[in-house]
């Protein structure tokens, strides 16, 4: 028999979650599938709660720092390369220092989300989940949906073609989780990694924003 959750507590934080019942969350961050919605649910909750949400003004600050073109980072910031081992050891490395460009984007990203998490915020992606996880205040939201949802958000809202969505999903997925593991040494998107896993396809979008804002605003 096949239970299925549309909304995940994860409870083995009891004694986390009972202490941000008096002292409050001050940040969220946001994990999720692509063509789920994560994005526009964190915009929504930020706008609601009026607080700052960091998506692509976190590309901008890193561009900044580093150098790197905003779309360059916007490619290699949040997913691993279409190349072989070989290739990403190679692609702009300097070999005295061991890094090569992706690594150079790691490390100013986890800058930028400690940066502006040290006030109240919605932060989407980057790896901001693993990067605040010893973080009290910070809850840790995956959002997730079922791939017909997925699919058709993205050539809807995407302008993804429709021809084999389910392969665009897979891809991005599959590259997302890669470079999660690379960099934080965890498996992206298991629900014990996350205070909170958000069916958006089975809630919507916006029963996905209440329940956050309420997790937000109810610790206060």
């Amino acid at each position: 028999m096949q239970v299925e959750f549309f909304v995940i507590f994860n409870l083995d934080s009891a004694a986390a979650l009972a202490y941000n019942n008096s002292m409050g969350y001050n940040v969220i961050t946001i994990s999720r599938q692509f063509g789920s919605g994560g994005r526009t649910v964190g915009r929504e909750v930020a706008k609601k709660l009026g607080i700052p949400c960091y998506d692509h003004e976190l590309i901008e600050k890193v561009a900044s720092s580093s150098g790197f073109s905003k779309e360059y980072i916007e490619n290699n910031g949040e997913y691993f390369a279409h190349k072989s081992w070989i290739g990403r050891a190679f692609d702009g490395a300097n070999r005295f220092e061991g890094l090569n460009n992706q690594d150079r984007i790691w490390l100013e990203q986890r800058k930028a989300v400690l940066d502006v998490a040290a006030k109240p915020c919605v932060i989407i992606g980057r790896c901001a989940d693993y990067i605040l996880k010893d973080r009290d205040d910070v809850l840790r939201v995956f959002v997730h949906a079922d791939d017909v949802s997925r699919a058709e958000r993205i050539v809807k809202v995407y302008g993804e073609k429709s021809d084999k969505p389910e392969k665009r999903l897979k891809d991005k997925d599959k590259r997302r989780a890669a470079y999660y593991k690379n960099y934080t040494e965890t498996e992206w998107g298991v629900a014990a990694n996350y205070h909170v896993a958000l069916d958006s396809g089975k809630l919507g979008l916006e029963t996905c924003v209440n329940v956050l804002v309420e997790l937000y605003g109810g610790k206060k």
